[in-house]
């Protein structure tokens, strides 16, 4: 079942602005938050008729909420969800500042993800291991180690892929001592 919470029914408005008033927005999400899923699921933040946001608004609100949901090791992975050019390029200029990264998509009216990408920047070793995880579909540290063939320790890929499960990009699983790691978005849904 898809997890899909409406920003404009949530905040009241289709235009977001001021600090203040995405804190209350933030407030509103954490109560709307459904009871934890089993295991890994995308949560849509929908921006379906939101006009325009503000990056003060977008801080307060999605990026605070994003933070508290990935922070308490959930099984949610907020992604925003059908915003128009104008929000976008807020969110990109906020990440952009912060040297965040986002996952962003577009969603039909019966839940498919048509397609997703992230916004914000991730450094290359990140970039590289984002793009393996979305390669192979699901994996471990060990199996990239091994897939890549180079210097780079199971120690390092683990802390890579728990950087990029933190930034809910991917999804994280563990199985004993063994964490696996897959694609947010099966399917080649995911893209630059």
């Amino acid at each position: 079942m898809i997890m899909i919470l409406e920003v404009a029914k949530l905040a009241g408005t289709t235009i977001l602005s001021g600090a203040p008033s995405g804190r209350r927005l933030y407030a509103r999400l954490v109560e709307a938050i459904p009871a934890e899923p089993e295991g890994p699921e995308p949560l849509f933040v929908n921006f379906v008729g939101i006009e325009v946001a503000t990056a003060s608004y977008l801080r307060e609100s999605i990026l605070a909420f994003r933070t508290f949901v990935r922070g308490r090791k959930s099984n949610f992975y907020p992604a925003i969800a059908n915003a128009n050019s104008d929000v976008l390029d807020e969110f990109v200029e906020l990440v952009h500042l912060r040297g965040d990264v986002l996952m962003a998509c577009v969603v039909d009216e019966g839940g498919t993800v048509l397609r997703c990408r992230h916004i914000g920047k991730l450094d290359p070793m990140q970039q590289l291991t984002f793009d393996l995880v979305n390669r192979e579909g699901e994996t471990t540290a060990s199996k990239l180690m091994e897939i890549e063939d180079g210097p780079v320790k199971a120690t390092a890929w683990n802390n890579r892929l728990a950087s990029l499960s933190n930034l809910g990009l991917i999804c994280e699983q563990s199985h004993g001592r063994t964490k696996n790691y897959k694609a947010l978005f099966a399917g080649g849904r995911n893209g630059r």
